[in-house]
């Protein structure tokens, strides 16, 4: 592997290399490996390689895992409708290329046949299907009664009949309206005009009720890594894809390897290493209003531990963090709350004004970890609450969320 010993490569794309053999170790043992290979045969759709048209080890991370697997794909899976071409072209690319350096015995390679191609997806003939989205526009706005739509269903009257038929109605009005006045006042002589009855004021209704102050107002819950990159314009910060529970089609998520995630930025570059931020599992701030970080759009928080300062000490930002980690067998989305402090998380948390803090300004100083490395919420801490007591932090099967080392730290 000469060749690739030879190649340079940006931080941006290391960690794209990083997420790839992160990948290739879950198509080993994914539950979800059709999906993974959905992704995978559509990003290589318009790519010579993994990263575009530069070789890396990625791409024979994947050789290595799909060849035996592609091999025995029958002319469908490969070429098919519903096929996957592209990894099949690349796989061939990888054991024939003598860039890769693999040096693949000819009775060892896939058995890749040009002219064997069952599906070519159909051209976009880019006129008719602009003249096909226009019909369906006009089609969609008839039936809805739009005044557009009234105008383009072929109505045939002349501007001049239009204009008569105009005409004539301004007339009616005229009349009427003269008949109007003139029973008006002959009905209406000798009768004192009646005062109208006064409308009762409308009562504005009663504001709703605030729900009791609790931590459980924060929206907590399980989130699963699936990358984590380096933000290309902020060096402290990572750019994660994390799923958590969310239902197709919520606002700011996505789709990505089959499951809806969201993007978050986390300013964990230079305290964590990047492939512990790989397809692992995290606990996650779900409703916090999503902000823009160095131009990306950030839509949820990670949840992790540092050291409490002492009286007069100076954060000087450098650590160490360790991630606060749900059980390994916490599904994604889970529900994550404070033993004894259970509540209906508000939709969305607000950032603080200058006349009131926001929950999650009121609780995160309660945030803490115990001896026993299990992190929970210490209520005598949040003078808001005028209450004493402990809880620990729960998933909602009843297990704790944890950290490796640091006790009695700051979590947020």
């Amino acid at each position: 592997m000469a060749a690739l010993a030879s190649q340079t490569y940006t931080p941006t794309e290391e960690a794209e290399i990083q997420q790839w053999l992160t990948t290739s170790e879950r198509l080993k043992t994914s539950d979800d490996a059709a999906s993974i290979l959905a992704t995978l045969n559509a990003h290589l759709a318009s790519r010579t390689t993994l990263l575009g048209a530069k070789p890396s080890k990625a791409d024979v991370a994947i050789y290595q895992v799909l060849a035996p697997a592609v091999k025995s794909w029958s002319a469908e899976q490969r070429t098919g409708k519903d096929g996957h071409p592209n990894i099949v072209r690349h796989l061939d690319f990888v054991q024939n290329s003598p860039v890769f350096g693999l040096e693949v015995k000819d009775e060892e390679k896939i058995d890749v046949n040009a002219d064997e191609v069952l599906y070519v997806k159909p051209p976009v003939d880019a006129k008719a299907e602009k003249e096909r989205l226009k019909k369906e526009k006009a089609a969609a706005a008839a039936a809805a009664g739009t005044p557009a739509a009234a105008a383009g269903a072929g109505d045939k009257k002349t501007l001049v009949d239009r204009t008569k038929e105009a005409v004539a109605a301004v007339g009616d009005k005229a009349a009427q309206a003269k008949d109007a006045a003139v029973a008006a006042v002959a009905g209406g002589e000798g009768k004192k005009k009646e005062k109208k009855e006064k409308q009762p004021k409308q009562q504005k209704p009663a504001p709703a009720a605030e729900k009791p102050l609790s931590p459980g107002l924060i929206d907590l819950r399980v989130g699963h890594i699936l990358k984590a990159i380096k933000h290309p314009d902020a060096d402290s910060l990572y750019v994660s894809t994390i799923a958590m529970g969310d239902k197709p089609g919520s606002p700011d998520t996505e789709e990505y390897e089959g499951q809806v995630c969201r993007t978050v930025c986390s300013g964990l570059n230079g305290l964590i290493p990047l492939e512990e931020m790989q397809g692992r599992k995290i606990v996650a701030v779900c409703n916090l209003k999503p902000v823009k970080m160095r131009g990306i759009k950030s839509c949820a928080m990670v949840l992790a531990a540092s050291p409490r300062l002492k009286e007069g000490e100076a954060d000087d930002h450098k650590g160490p963090v360790e991630l606060v980690s749900p059980p390994a067998d916490a599904p994604a989305g889970e529900r994550v709350y404070f033993e004894g402090w259970q509540a209906e998380p508000e939709k969305q948390i607000n950032p603080s004004s200058s006349k009131k803090k926001s929950v999650w300004d009121v609780f995160q100083p309660g945030f803490t970890t115990t001896s026993d490395l299990e992190v929970g919420f210490d209520a005598g801490v949040v003078t808001e609450l005028g209450k004493q007591g402990f809880g620990k932090l729960l998933t909602a099967s009843g297990k704790p969320c944890t950290v490796k080392t640091l006790t009695n730290a700051v979590v947020r």
